[in-house]
């Protein structure tokens, strides 16, 4: 029976296979839409039941009273924020009604911490169909979107599991050693851990396999144990026989331990997701072909375009000795390729030290090996095996687990070339070019002469895939997702690609392409002098000093920061600490974690926030009751002053971390909250035996704009919060998809407040750590405004840095004052769009 489903969002619905992200493109997991979001609440799109909430709350399943199951995915690759974004605000098995509110999320941190914000809604389980109603125009939530139905199928598609558990006592007794054990590992049994794991166990002399529900693994093999999809706390089953059972066993459980090396990913992209919807997107000529950015920049040159096509694989061998002996050989050539890839540097070492891993694989060999034995060519035996095993990597619904994949597909196009003896399909590129492509493999980008392209556009592709992470490394712009925006593009077309803007203009016109010369002269020259100033303090042209700093959470932030340059950290974010756990942390375990991360700064600048908590942050522990508007209840300094407990907790952790630490307060709405913060510090800090450190207050409403002046006399410093202070300006509540697009940092009502701000804060410094400071378009005007710091993104830092390099500040006032008389955010944004592309030495008040 078909159902027609209401749009679960607001924002912009477009085809699946435009989601950067192949599961989810290619149908693996079920036909749908996706839409990429201007709201923050995700809304049921029929009466269901709530079936099954993600641990990381970013995806939810629903049950219709038909018996049709319905997943909603909150972005892509947001698993491994573990919650942060998110709140969910229904629980499992409750029933709901079309347009209740499931779960809301913070859109600019998500999209900031470098993840697509685009939202699949899909329908799951075996002869599902879908019918779009409204692709390719923008919905209000309740809009018709999708009609799904069943129809029946003659087979299973998509049953890609990991092998039921099986007992190893079934046809033999078990003569060796068990042990449950639970994984510690804070994003569970991803690629990494795996990898350690089946490398670790392999030199020992024991069978080892790891149990999970109905499925199974062998230990040695990291495909295998990756298709467990462990998550954080997973109980397991641990058996292993033969005369190293005792050691393998210790050994699994020392790397399933909380305190195992579990670090952010190798490789990341340089550059966060800006989706094309975003507000800063430069202006293009009508008939732009949209796709998303993966790797920022712009570029321009001639089309060429590389295809992998089907390489024929024969069905049938030559015999099991031949083909036996043909595997072998394609084995060796293509090990010895990548050990000469893997012995260069960077991302791309890395990637083919991966697939190195994975070429060894016992269970891709046996499971080669048996194709073989059943008659099977080398290739083809050898291709579907990794075939198989990226498409159980794929059913897993883990987004770091579902890049593997794609290196499987790699490798086994590799294999399949070697064992018919055809060279390697490495592309002669072309210098300068625009890269074409269906789909691109990481091996393609490991080739000689791919950083001299001069951009790349993809068809399919993913932002995080290690595709994006190679172009990143080797500077090269990177628009996916473009789908049909590729058709009828010959080799040899002229072609502009904007990725910062996630678009393709196919044969521009004379005065596109002498723009586009020009903005890329000057993107050189700004970037080529930010990498002169190295970590040198950043400034305008004309010797401001404005420090660029970082907003970071953790060690690996602070360690990212310093590579990119920034002057220390602005905001700390220290409620990622309180979060998603039974008790608040004591002072040592605080105290600890604030002085790792002010070793990785070094002798750089770290603010803590206090504990900016309730409201969209709820900690369980608290017994903090349920609001009407929490973003006007209890929160901020507020929690703070009504537990002073957990100010003081915090307050002399932050002394124990060591010197140079600066301390402000979220929230502030009134002088005397300020004032009770201060005297708690005093305190403490008489107790501790040590200076108190400088506090600061956080601008974050407006009437802390209004008394800047008051605060200012009593606090060492001021950092506004462009987000919410937005939000409170504007009394448009980020929740409500129906004002949410509209909340514009650059409205000219909050740039006065933030004017207000400076000018009151007199000889006190004053510095943006939002969103806005990230903004490309609102950093000119910042600066123009007063502000004389910004805290950013560590990815931002070094575009932020050349930013301000090439300012001079009587240019960026008169911007500012410019910026100040305008009506809307629109004429804001249009005016500083003018200012970014008018001449550097050409007075910004001469732009109309």
């Amino acid at each position: 029976m078909d159902l027609e489903l209401l749009s679960p969002l607001a924002g912009w619905c477009v085809p699946l296979v435009d989601v950067p992200d192949p599961v989810f493109a290619t149908g693996a997991m079920g036909p749908g839409v996706a839409i990429d979001p201007v709201g923050d609440t995700l809304h049921a799109p029929c009466d269901a039941v709530v079936r099954t909430v993600h641990a990381a709350r970013h995806a939810v399943i629903l049950r219709t009273a038909g018996g049709a199951e319905l997943l909603m995915h909150l972005g892509i690759d947001t698993v491994a924020l573990q919650g942060a974004p998110f709140t969910v605000l229904v629980c499992e098995g409750q029933k709901v009604s079309a347009g209740d509110p499931l779960i809301r999320f913070d859109l600019d941190r998500l999209v900031l911490a470098g993840c697509a914000a685009v939202t699949p809604v899909i329908g799951i389980g075996e002869g599902m169909t879908a019918i779009p109603l409204a692709s390719g125009r923008l919905v209000a939530v309740g809009d018709p979107l999708l009609r799904v139905g069943e129809v029946a199928v003659g087979g299973l598609r998509g049953q890609a599991t990991a092998e039921p558990a099986a007992d190893m006592t079934a046809d033999r007794p078990f003569l060796g050693r068990r042990r449950e054990l639970v994984v510690g590992l804070a994003y569970g049994l991803h690629a990494r851990p795996a990898a350690r794991i089946a490398a670790a166990l392999r030199p020992l002399d024991a069978r080892v396999t790891v149990t999970a529900g109905d499925r199974t693994a062998v230990a040695t093999s990291s495909v295998a144990l990756l298709g467990l999809a462990l998550g954080h706390r997973a109980a397991l089953l641990a058996q292993a026989e033969g005369p190293d059972a005792v050691a393998a066993l210790d050994r699994l459980a020392e790397l399933l331990a909380p305190d195992a090396e579990d670090a952010a990913p190798a490789f990341t992209p340089a550059v966060a997701l800006q989706p094309a919807s975003r507000r800063t997107a430069p202006a293009l000529p009508a008939g732009a072909r949209r796709g998303v950015g993966a790797v920022a920049g712009l570029a321009m040159g001639p089309a060429q375009w590389i295809g992998g096509g089907v390489i024929p694989v024969p069905a049938r061998g030559e015999g099991i000795a031949a083909e036996r002996a043909r595997l072998d050989a394609a084995l060796a050539s293509v090990r010895a390729a990548l050990d000469v890839a893997a012995a260069a540097t960077g991302a791309a070492a890395g990637i083919a030290a991966a697939h190195r891993e994975l070429i060894d694989d016992p269970t891709l060999h046996e499971a080669a090996d048996a194709g073989i034995a059943a008659g099977r060519h080398a290739a083809a035996a050898f291709g579907a095996a990794t075939a198989g095993e990226a498409a159980r990597l794929r059913a897993t619904g883990n987004a770091r687990i579902r890049e593997r994949a794609d290196d499987l597909d790699d490798l086994g196009r590799r294999m399949a070339r070697a064992s018919l003896g055809l060279p390697d399909d490495a592309p002669a590129f072309i210098a300068g070019a625009i890269l074409l492509a269906d789909e691109l493999l990481p091996s393609h980008l490991l080739a000689p002469g791919a950083d001299r392209l001069a951009g790349i556009a993809l068809r399919g592709g993913g932002t995080t895939s290690h595709v994006a992470i190679l172009a990143a490394g080797l500077g090269v712009p990177l628009v996916v997702a473009l789908g049909a925006g590729l058709d009828g593009i010959a080799d040899g077309t002229p072609l502009v690609l904007d990725a910062d803007a996630g678009a393709l203009v196919v044969d521009p016109a004379p005065a596109l392409v002498a723009d586009v010369r020009t903005r890329i002269e000057r993107l050189r020259s700004t970037q080529d002098a930010a990498r002169i100033a190295g970590h040198r303090p950043a400034a305008t042209a004309d010797g401001t000093p404005v420090a660029v700093l970082a907003n970071i959470a953790s060690v690996a932030d602070a360690e990212a920061a310093v590579r990119e340059g920034a002057q220390g950290s602005g905001l700390l974010r220290t409620e990622f600490l309180f979060l998603d756990r039974p008790a608040a942390p004591d002072a040592a375990e605080q105290a600890g974690h604030y002085r790792a991360i002010a070793t990785a700064l070094g002798d750089r600048a770290l603010t803590l926030r206090l504990l900016d908590i309730g409201g969209d942050k709820p900690a369980s522990y608290l017994s903090m009751p349920v609001e009407e508007n929490p973003a006007l209840g209890e929160r901020g300094v507020r929690v703070l002053l009504s537990r002073p407990d957990l100010l003081d907790t915090q307050l002399r952790a932050a002394l124990r971390a060591g010197p140079g630490i600066r301390i402000m307060v979220p929230m502030i709405a009134g002088v005397e909250e300020f004032v009770a913060v201060r005297a708690a510090l005093d305190r403490i800090a008489v107790d501790e035996a040590t200076p108190a450190p400088p506090l600061g207050v956080m601008v974050e409403t407006p009437a802390a704009a209004l008394i800047a002046d008051q605060l200012a006399e009593l606090a060492d410093f001021l950092s506004i919060g462009s987000n919410d202070l937005t939000q409170y300006a504007l009394a448009m509540d980020r929740g409500n998809p129906a004002v949410t697009a509209m909340a514009d940092g650059l409205h000219p009502a909050v740039l006065r407040l933030i004017r207000l701000t400076c000018d009151g804060a007199g000889t006190t410094p004053v510095g943006v750590c939002g969103g806005l400071a990230a903004d490309p378009l609102a950093v000119p005007i910042l600066i123009g405004l007063g502000v004389r710091s910004l805290s950013v993104p560590p990815a931002r830092v070094a575009a932020t840095r050349a930013i301000v390099a090439g300012l001079r500040l009587n240019a960026a006032e008169a911007l500012a004052r410019i910026a100040l008389a305008c009506v809307t955010a629109d004429q804001v944004r249009a005016l500083a769009r003018g200012a970014a592309e008018h001449d550097g030495d050409t007075d910004v008040e001469t732009v109309p």
